[in-house]
């Protein structure tokens, strides 16, 4: 994303913030500590982990300023609090940071459900202390602190919801922030949100797993020849289901509502489907096909393609297909 000569001055201008703690620095956390670091928002980063063996990569790694395994130590005269880790744990976390938020600290979050962290933080919040949930649209399937590199964010989408009556200045702080580490920024209600996740991110999710551990089941009996053999299709389903277990297995438990309704969608569709292949109905396949290659051609051209890596070529492909092209993923 190029930046005009006003955007660069304004970044390199005093910090955003004072005293910055991201709590959880897996990929998204240890990401925004690098790209504040970037745009030089931040005059301290203090990073939370679980575990010592992370805490030594946090170190070894030079990703903060200090590192430490207490949340509320982290939290301790901060004046914006990140919550990189997964959605699960975010009551245990807010009740631990609670008591350390001082006046006019901003709490946000990264996290792929809002309404449940609207549920499990907003209650602990104190009065002064300002929350603006948030959540950058951006990942690969790798995670971990040495997974984060500072361009993850850059054109994608970062949308905050906060909740009616949030102060609005702490509002456009957040959002200034996310612009700062290339994001574009758009608002919306969490259960909106929810929704929409649910099925552009959420379900795809769910059946790259269901595949993926099908096709694990399979190749018992296949003497080892899925993975051999294994076209460009499956390979993007694979990578998809390598993502990190845990954030995930929150993710699904955290908007099970909205998961389910897309998934009776797509099971409803999906039977339709199976009907039209088991008729013949040729003609009904390949509208089908030809309504979903358009929606291909949707996502290049807003260049929401590919594993939002800035070094995979994806990024500067044109995002028209002429008739003829394949676009396929297949080998």
């Amino acid at each position: 994303m190029t930046k005009s000569t006003t955007d660069s001055a304004h970044d390199a201008a005093e910090p955003l913030f004072e005293r910055v703690a991201i709590i959880g620095t897996g990929l998204i956390g240890a990401s925004l500590a690098l790209a504040m670091r970037r745009a030089n928002l931040a005059g301290c980063i203090v990073g939370c982990v679980r575990t010592e063996a992370s805490l030594g990569k946090l170190r070894a790694l030079n990703l903060v300023d200090r590192a430490t395994l207490s949340p509320a130590e982290a939290a301790d005269g901060a004046d914006l609090i990140v919550l990189g880790a997964p959605v699960g744990a975010y009551e245990a976390i807010a009740r631990a940071i609670a008591p350390a938020l001082r006046a006019g600290a901003i709490v946000t979050d990264a996290g792929s459900v809002k309404q449940a962290a609207i549920r499990d933080v907003g209650p602990f919040i104190p009065d002064g202390v300002h929350f603006v949930p948030g959540h950058p649209i951006a990942g690969t399937e790798h995670s971990g602190p040495e997974a984060g590199f500072a361009e993850l964010f850059d054109g994608r989408w970062c949308v905050l919801t906060p909740p009616p009556g949030t102060d609005e200045a702490a509002v456009a702080k957040v959002s200034e922030l996310w612009r700062r580490c290339g994001a574009m920024i758009v608002t919306m209600t969490a259960r909106h949100h929810d929704h929409v996740l649910a099925i552009t991110s959420h379900l795809p999710h769910l059946i790259a797993y269901t595949i993926v551990a099908t096709a694990i089941e399979v190749e018992q009996s296949l003497d080892g020849e899925v993975a051999k053999f294994s076209a460009g299709g499956f390979r993007d389903f694979t990578r998809i289901a390598a993502s990190d277990p845990i954030m995930w297995r929150d993710i699904f438990l955290n908007n099970r509502e909205a998961v389910l309704e897309m998934l009776q969608r797509f099971t409803e569709d999906l039977t339709a489907l199976q009907r039209a292949i088991r008729w013949g109905e040729g003609d009904t396949l390949e509208a089908l096909f030809r309504r979903t290659r358009e929606a291909r051609r949707e996502v290049l051209a807003e260049h929401q393609a590919g594993t939002f890596d800035p070094r995979e070529p994806e990024r500067s492909q044109s995002p028209t297909l002429e008739p003829g092209d394949t676009d396929s993923t297949e080998s």
